[in-house]
């Protein structure tokens, strides 16, 4: 035979390999395939990880189908240890998702007697604290409070601190708020937050006006956001996804608009500087969701049991779409990468 002559050659997806005769001696050579870059790397997170055993049972099985990547977890709920001995279990990336809104204070200080809880020693809720933050009701000493022992309840449930810390109901972005989470994300050393801005948001004519409004208030007050995270040096993806894409809204064909919009959507006046690294061809996004099982009526919750959405097929909904094959191949033909903050 003549020398370099091939004898066989084979194809497989991680490359392709070839045997070469030299006179009497064989040489098996290999070359990797070379992987096409990929247009996006998606954080596609699962909120309010500890809200009941249902929830956490749904977000372990979206994160085993390669339906999310990253979860964000309540640290003043029932099933908070639970939450957090799974993601250990199964190297599940956790994050905190900071409440001011729902349930019971953590720092032993506001559980007594604070601004934020009322007279029956809970949280004002989703509305209720944005109500008496405009009326100047709030204390942001007692924020800060319940903010950091927050962050030490979950390095103590974890054995960690987060990589990356939201709001729960987007209360992070609020006025004065955002100055003070900001400051304790720099206090430990959290890199990364969210900023809820949404490509496409202001297209959508299936959300009903009161959450149009909602969200259109959620977008500005984390645009207000932008230059506070930034001088702190707080890092967020180039582009946020979830606002239109909740409960009986997310399906494939409004995940693909979502997606097209970031794609194509202008970064440049709505992203930290330094998440992309070096890399600014490829796009990084975060996609909220709140996949789960209907909770059972009196089982989680903050301390109060749990809320409607959380009782509602919506959760359940939400799991079954993220976990659809036609949506994980459109992951691959947009050549969409799912990752967890850690990764980006």
């Amino acid at each position: 035979m003549p020398t370099g002559f091939i004898l066989k050659r084979r194809q497989t997806r991680k490359g392709y390999g070839w045997i070469e005769v030299y006179g009497s001696t064989c040489v098996i050579q290999w070359r990797p395939a070379i992987m096409p870059q990929p247009r996006m790397m998606l954080v596609v997170t699962g909120d309010d990880f500890g809200y009941c055993p249902r929830r956490n049972q749904g977000i372990v099985d979206c994160f085993q189908a390669g339906g999310i990547s990253n979860v964000s977890l309540l640290v003043n709920t029932t099933a908070a240890k639970d939450a957090a001995d799974l993601a250990k279990r199964h190297n599940i990336p956790v994050g905190l998702h900071a409440n001011l809104s729902e349930g019971i204070p953590v720092c032993q200080s506001v559980q007594q007697a604070s601004t934020l809880i009322n007279h029956h020693g809970f949280f004002h809720g989703k509305m209720g604290f944005r109500q008496a933050l405009e009326r100047g009701q709030l204390s942001m000493k007692q924020v800060e409070l319940e903010l950091s022992a927050q962050v030490r309840q979950f390095r103590e449930l974890t054995g960690h601190l987060p990589h990356h810390m939201d709001g729960h109901q987007h209360i992070h972005v609020l006025p004065e708020v955002r100055e003070v989470f900001a400051q304790v994300l720099s206090d430990f050393s959290i890199p990364y937050t969210r900023v809820p801005v949404e490509p496409g948001l202001h297209s959508c004519p299936w959300l009903p006006v009161h959450l149009q409004r909602f969200c259109t208030q959620v977008e500005k007050d984390a645009l207000d956001s932008i230059p506070v995270f930034t001088r702190y040096g707080i890092r967020w993806p180039d582009v946020y996804l979830g606002l239109t894409t909740m409960g009986q809204n997310m399906s494939v064909p409004n995940l693909q608009r979502a997606l097209s919009h970031a794609l194509a959507a202008d970064h440049s006046g709505t992203t930290s500087s330094s998440a992309s690294g070096s890399n600014q061809s490829v796009v990084t996004a975060e996609l909220m969701v709140h996949p789960g099982y209907p909770s059972h009526p009196e089982e989680g919750g903050c301390g109060e049991g749990p809320d409607d959405f959380s009782q509602s097929a919506d959760r359940q909904h939400e799991l079954n779409v993220l976990r659809e094959p036609s949506l994980l191949a459109l992951y691959s033909q947009e050549r969409v990468q799912l990752c967890a903050f850690k990764d980006l």
